[in-house]
Parts: C-alpha cells; sequence; structure tokens
C-alpha cells in the first residue's frame, strides 16, 4: 500500500522503516531540510536496533523523504500523523502540531484517505481531527480518522513494531477498519515473521499478534492507561524497595515471588532511581490532565509520580551515606540515558543525579554508550571518557545510573584498580551485593542488605 508518515521523529521514522521493511511504499514527511538530507542519505538520526539497517536497505527504494505534505498526503491512501504532542505546564498534550499538520493534509486529500493518529493524544482527539479537516475543505466523505496508537520501547522499537503484543484498531468505519487491516496483514497473517529475511522475533512474541478493534475514544484512552499503569509499577516496586531496605528484606526475592504470580507477571518489577523518557512522565501527566477535565480526580496518578522524584532524592542520600561529602570529590558516572539500548536523555533520572552532583560541587566524568553525543548539548561542565574504566579511572566512588547490558559485564578486579576507593553507588542492581563484598567494594544498591561481614573478611585477606 502506499503510507505517508508526517513526522520523522522517534515514532515516525520507526514505523517508515518498518512499514517499509512489510513491502509498502513509504514516504516520510519532514519540514527540517537539513535533516531531510541526512535522511535521505540513509543517515540515521537516534540510536535504534535494525533502523540504521532498514534506513539503509530501503531509502530511496521503498522509503522516501519529502518536505512537501500536501504531495505526500495525495499520492497515498493510508496517512499517519506522527508528530510530537509534548506536555505543557499543567500536564495537557500540546496539540499545536497535530492541528497544524491536519490544516495541511486536507489539502491534500483528493480522494479517500484514512488519517491515522499515530501520535499520542487525548481522548477525543479524533473528533476534533474531523473537525479541523472539514474546516480546511476535506469533504467528509472522502476520509475517516482512525486511533492506531503505538506501543514501542526504546532500545527495542523496531522489534516492537514488527512483533506487537497487540495491535490496536480504534474506529467507527468499517471501511477505514479494513484499511488499516490491509496495512498490517503481513503481521498479522503471520506471513512476515515467516520470511527467511525477517528480523529475528523476541522471545515470547505472540506469533501471530491480536489485533484488537475499539471505538476511536477507546484507542486514545488506552495508550495513556497503558503508560500510566507502567509507570505505577515502576513506582510501586520502587515503593517496596525503600520498604525492604527498612526491614533488611531483599527486594530481588520479593520480586521473584511477585512475579512468579501468573496474575502479576514480572515485568516492571525492576527496582532503581525511577522512570524516565519521553514517554512515560508526559503521558502520565496528559492522562491525569484528561481525568481533571472529565471532572474525575485521578489521585493515584499524583503518588506516582512522588514516588519517582522521591526515589531520585533516595539514591542522592545513598551517595552523600557511601562518600560521606560531595563537595571537591572525583565521581565516575556510567550511564546517561534514561534507560539502555537507547540515546535518549529526555526526563533521564541519570541527567537528574548528575545535575544535583554538580550543584554540591563535585566534578563529574561520565561515560555512556550511546548518549554522550547528546549530554554534550546540556553539559559542558561535565568530563566525558571513552569507557568505563576510563570513567573510574582515579575517582573517588562509581555511580550506576543506567542499565546498559556492558556495564553489568564489565571486569571488577579491573574497575577496582581503576578507582581511588572501591565505593560503588548501584542505581540499577547490575551486581550482585555478595560478589562486589568479595571484590573488595563497597557497595550500595537498591532494595538489597549488604554484606557486611563478607565484605570486611575480604577486606582483611586484602590487607
Amino acid at each position: 500500500m502506499k503510507i505517508a508518515i508526517i513526522g520523522s521523529g522517534y515514532v515516525g521514522l520507526v514505523a517508515a522503516g518498518c512499514f517499509a521493511e512489510l513491502e509498502h511504499e513509504v514516504v516520510c514527511v519532514d519540514r527540517d531540510e537539513a535533516k531531510l538530507a541526512r535522511l535521505s542519505r540513509g543517515e540515521c538520526p537516534i540510536h535504534e536496533e535494525f533502523l540504521p539497517e532498514l534506513l539503509k536497505d530501503y531509502v530511496g527504494n521503498r522509503l522516501r523523504f519529502t518536505a512537501d505534505l500536501p504531495a505526500a498526503v495525495a499520492a497515498s491512501e493510508v496517512v499517519f500523523i506522527a508528530v510530537g504532542t509534548p506536555g505543557s505546564d499543567s500536564g495537557e498534550a500540546d496539540l499545536t502540531s497535530v492541528e497544524s499538520v491536519a490544516r495541511e493534509v486536507a489539502r491534500g486529500i483528493n480522494d479517500y484517505k484514512v488519517i491515522v493518529e499515530k501520535s499520542t493524544v487525548p481522548v477525543c482527539t479524533a473528533q476534533r481531527l474531523a473537525t479541523i479537516l472539514e474546516q480546511g475543505g476535506a469533504p467528509r466523505g472522502r476520509f475517516d480518522v482512525v486511533s492506531n496508537p503505538e506501543f514501542l520501547r526504546e532500545g527495542s522499537a523496531v522489534c516492537d513494531f514488527l512483533f506487537p503484543d497487540r495491535i490496536v484498531i480504534g474506529s467507527s468505519s468499517a471501511r477505514a477498519s479494513d484499511k488499516l487491516r490491509a496495512v498490517y496483514a503481513p503481521l498479522t497473517s503471520g506471513a512476515y515473521s515467516m520470511r527467511a529475511d525477517a528480523i529475528p522475533a523476541p522471545d515470547g512474541a505472540p506469533l501471530p499478534p491480536p489485533l484488537i478493534q475499539t471505538s476511536t475514544r477507546s484507542a486514545e484512552l488506552l495508550k495513556h492507561a497503558a503508560n500510566a499503569y507502567l509507570a505505577m509499577r515502576v513506582s510501586f516496586i520502587n515503593a517496596v524497595a525503600n520498604l525492604c531496605e527498612s526491614v533488611g528484606a531483599s527486594v530481588e526475592e520479593v520480586c521473584a515471588g511477585l512475579g512468579a504470580d501468573s496474575r502479576i507477571g514480572p515485568e516492571f518489577l525492576q527496582p532503581g532511581i525511577g522512570y524516565g523518557g519521553a514517554c512515560f512522565p508526559k503521558d502520565l501527566a496528559a492522562f491525569h490532565a484528561v481525568a481533571r477535565e472529565c471532572g474525575y480526580d485521578f489521585a493515584l496518578l499524583d503518588e506516582v509520580k512522588r514516588i519517582n522524584e522521591m526515589q531520585r532524592e533516595r539514591f542522592l542520600g545513598k551517595v552523600r551515606e557511601a562518600l560521606w561529602t560531595i563537595k571537591g570529590k572525583r565521581l565516575a558516572v556510567l550511564g546517561l540515558a534514561f534507560k539502555g539500548g537507547t540515546d535518549d536523555i529526555r526526563e533521564s533520572p541519570a541527567i537528574f543525579v548528575v545535575e544535583q552532583l554538580l550543584a554540591e560541587g563535585a566534578t563529574v566524568v561520565a561515560y555512556d554508550p550511546a548518549a554522550m553525543p547528546r549530554a554534550r548539548e546540556v553539559f559542558t561542565e561535565l568530563e566525558y571518557a571513552e569507557d568505563a574504566y576510563e570513567a573510574a579511572d582515579g575517582a573517588d566512588g562509581l555511580l550506576i545510573l543506567t542499565d546498559w547490558e556492558e556495564f553489568a559485564a564489565l571486569e571488577l578486579a579491573r574497575l577496582r584498580r581503576a578507582l581511588r576507593y572501591p565505593i560503588v553507588v548501584d542505581g540499577r542492581n547490575l551486581f550482585s551485593p555478595e560478589r562486589m563484598a568479595e571484590e573488595g567494594f563497597f557497595y550500595h544498591s537498591i532494595g538489597r542488605p549488604q554484606p557486611r561481614a563478607q565484605r570486611a573478611l575480604k577486606l582483611r585477606k586484602a590487607s
């Protein structure tokens, strides 16, 4: 099918590459001429597994980029709107870009089109989009507006798109629903997963994925509800971890018991320094704003946010406890992205921690496998290292702020030799407290007891 995607940000670019992989003809629209030039050369502007390969394979083949939005709409059957919806100071989603795009889309409607909300938008947006399109001169019989929310995780977005847990189509039009079903047919039929050249399916992916048909309003609410629920799980397990620390229990043992319950499952039960990124904080605030506008006080969401903010402060308390004083200390930081597998530092708890350390007079030397170019745009006062061992060299302590797999594979003896003092404050629980004690570290983590006796024994043997 012929598909137009408006917006070449994170969601739009992943969707463009994946739809081309599914053998659709895709045109992706953006206003940034410099970005379009880079994309047209096949350059990938974000760190995302498999996406560079998709762009290399399909740019100039089944995928092209343009700034001419009306022409792209006119040449397409299905138009996905994937522009940003940033949060305002009061939490509401800013739909300025969505409205602006809709008015341009109206100019390109020359025959029947399915207009698809791919951006995360508040409930009732589809209805408002239809009004904007009509105001722009598009005859009502020539388009339908559909909600098709994305459920992509940064770092695994391509696999999430091609092997989704579910595909949601929110529409009251059978004609529009049929079009969307045809778009996703290579996935829902299982045809793509059986291709010899398909990207490998993740373990446990439903093959084929279920397709869920809803109203547009249900689909719009579903996206916000999903992210709010996942954020709630993160805050819940962090609160449990804090309680474990108070009573000397192990949050890992508690998580093992919780995750084994089929009603709960193990996902998003990893304690740490809190959630971040472009989605959870923004969508939680937007969902709360929608509820408030509808007259419902969704107070639970306030508590989710409060716990998340408190978790960062608690981690800083651990750092102060481990180091006694912060001012004048040289600290190694591993991780700047909000999670492993991405270069995204938006709303990253790691960035919050670094800002506080700098404000308290520490010298910070940081290493992140992907996010340092973006961090350099924000922090000029940071020192940046080529790898984790260089970051640790001569440092008074080391903080682990992002759950990159390569950090969990570090050679601990080498790390111990690099540090001035063997102090590690692990905000992602990447290491076993027992092993760290055996290696001679003063190790602090989240929700787990410190094996002081083993640590002391090791230090006596070392001396």
